[in-house]
C-alpha cells in the first residue's frame, strides 16, 4: 500500500485576538488556486486513491474536498481527528493498522499540518531508529509526499519515502 501525505495550503492568517479559532482559518484564494493545480496534476498523471482522509480543520479539510472533487473521490473523503495537529499519530497507526478495511487499499491520502505530518514520515521510514547526522524532512504548504508501506505492526506503520515534492514541482509533473 501507498500513503501519499499532503499538507493542506496556503491559509489565511492566525489571529490571536477575538473569538477567531485556529480550526477555522480557510484556505486564501491563493491556496485555493495552488491546491486546485495540484489536483489537476494528480489527476493528469493518473494517480488515484481509495481514501482520502484530512484532519476537520477548515484549512485541511478543504484541501482534501478540492482533491477529492477534482478526482470523483467526494464519497471517499472521511475527516480523522487523530490527523488534527494535537492528534495521536499512535492511535492513527492503530486505527489504519488494525482494520483489515485499509489493507485492501492500495492508496490513501491523508491531508494535515505541520509538524505533525512530517513526524509521521520521519516515524514510519526510520523504524523508530535516530537518523544520523540529525536531519529532518521539511513539508511545505501543499507539499506532497508518497511512501511504501513495507509492514503494519500494530501499532505502527513502517515504509520508504518514494516522494517527497514541493508544490511547484508537482504542478510541473502535470503538465
Amino acid at each position: 500500500m501507498d500513503i501519499f501525505i499532503l499538507r493542506h495550503g496556503e491559509a489565511g492568517k492566525k489571529l490571536t485576538t477575538g473569538n477567531n479559532k485556529d480550526s477555522e482559518r480557510p484556505l486564501t484564494a491563493a491556496g485555493q488556486k495552488e491546491v486546485a493545480e495540484i489536483a489537476s496534476s494528480l489527476k493528469e498523471m493518473d494517480i488515484k486513491f481509495d481514501l482520502i482522509i484530512s484532519s476537520p480543520l477548515k484549512r485541511a479539510h478543504q484541501t482534501a474536498a478540492i482533491v477529492a472533487k477534482t478526482l470523483k473521490k467526494e464519497n471517499k473523503m472521511e475527516d480523522w481527528n487523530e490527523l488534527k495537529p494535537e492528534g495521536s499519530k499512535q492511535e492513527l497507526y492503530r486505527k489504519l493498522s488494525s482494520s483489515t478495511q485499509f489493507k485492501q487499499y492500495s492508496s490513501i491520502l491523508m491531508v494535515g499540518h505541520e509538524p505533525y505530518l512530517t513526524e509521521m514520515i520521519s516515524d514510519i521510514i526510520s523504524d523508530g531508529k535516530a537518523v544520523r547526522g540529525g536531519g529532518h524532512i521539511i513539508l511545505k504548504k501543499a507539499g506532497f509526499a508518497r511512501i511504501g508501506l513495507t509492514s503494519f505492526t500494530p501499532p505502527n506503520l513502517h515504509g520508504e519515502l518514494k516522494w517527497l515534492l514541493t508544490p511547484k514541482h508537482l504542478k510541473n509533473m502535470g503538465k
